[in-house]
């Protein structure tokens, strides 16, 4: 997938280094035309709120349909990343997913993490007690109810690293999902539970940096896999959805940090 304009996980600046112009609402971040989503974006903060640009007309960034698109950068990738979906889930998160390679660090993709965030609140206050609305910061009580909970959400994925293949894709999923599967079922893998993720996804199938894959928790624990925008499976398993949002927001995730900034949705009446 190219990266697109305006109402899309990416967005591209119009052509040539456009200066930064502050509005009373928000900033609108500095972006260099080009084709790598992943290449960074310039004194960004990772919850600066920006514009998604099309163009810029009398200093005002507005896309194709005139309307202004807030979007949140992932600093480490300068990958941009919608604030609000047309489904209406709202960014909660964003962050990095690294693997080490040689000892080195190699940044794979960003990730955007989405909710239904009103009703999350609604289910955790529901359930938690004072103890937990007592507590200085969110408890790992609060993510694993979130883990387990039928509430939409989904992760958006925006590849940085050249050269991916699907194969490798299929193969980062055996690993990452596979472990947390088995961590969730007792100790016991489930290889066709995995599997199924990808679905009818080709190997053939080409994904340059700035191409999207989204999973996304629908009602009735349905996991839904899309690839550059085509559904590609969808497979209905309490064990699947809870494994998969465990390794975003479980005990041992990709980005701690990412989790935590998810934490912030979470019920604060009596956080200190």
């Amino acid at each position: 997938m190219e990266p697109e304009t305006a109402n899309s996980t990416n967005h591209q600046a119009s052509t040539g280094t456009e200066n930064e112009h502050n509005t009373s609402s928000h900033n609108i971040v500095n972006q260099t035309a080009n084709d790598n989503p992943g290449e960074a974006l310039s004194n960004t903060d990772e919850w600066e709120v920006g514009v998604a640009a099309a163009k810029i007309v009398n200093n005002q960034v507005i896309d194709k349909e005139e309307n202004i698109v807030e979007f949140l950068i992932e600093p480490h990738t300068g990958v941009s990343f919608l604030v609000k979906l047309d489904d209406g889930k709202e960014l909660a998160a964003v962050g990095l997913r690294k693997k080490s390679f040689l000892g080195i660090g190699i940044k794979i993709y960003g990730f955007g993490i989405y909710a239904e965030t009103e009703k999350l609140k609604e289910l955790l206050r529901s359930k938690i007690n004072e103890v937990y609305l007592a507590a200085a910061k969110p408890t790992a009580e609060m993510y694993q109810m979130v883990i387990d909970s039928d509430v939409g959400m989904a992760v958006r994925l925006v590849l940085v690293f050249p050269g991916i293949t699907m194969s490798m894709v299929r193969k980062n999923f055996d690993e990452g999902l596979g472990a947390s599967i088995k961590k969730l079922n007792g100790g016991e893998e489930n290889n066709e539970l995995t599997n199924m993720v990808m679905g009818e996804a080709s190997n053939e199938i080409k994904l340059p940096a700035g191409s999207v894959i989204e999973i996304t928790r629908l009602p009735g624990y349905i996991l839904q896999t899309k690839v550059k925008d085509e559904v590609v499976s969808k497979v209905e398993s309490e064990l699947l959805c809870r494994a998969y949002f465990n390794m975003y927001l479980g005990d041992d995730v990709f980005d701690m940090d990412a989790r935590e900034r998810f934490g912030r949705i979470f019920p604060r009446e009596k956080y200190v």
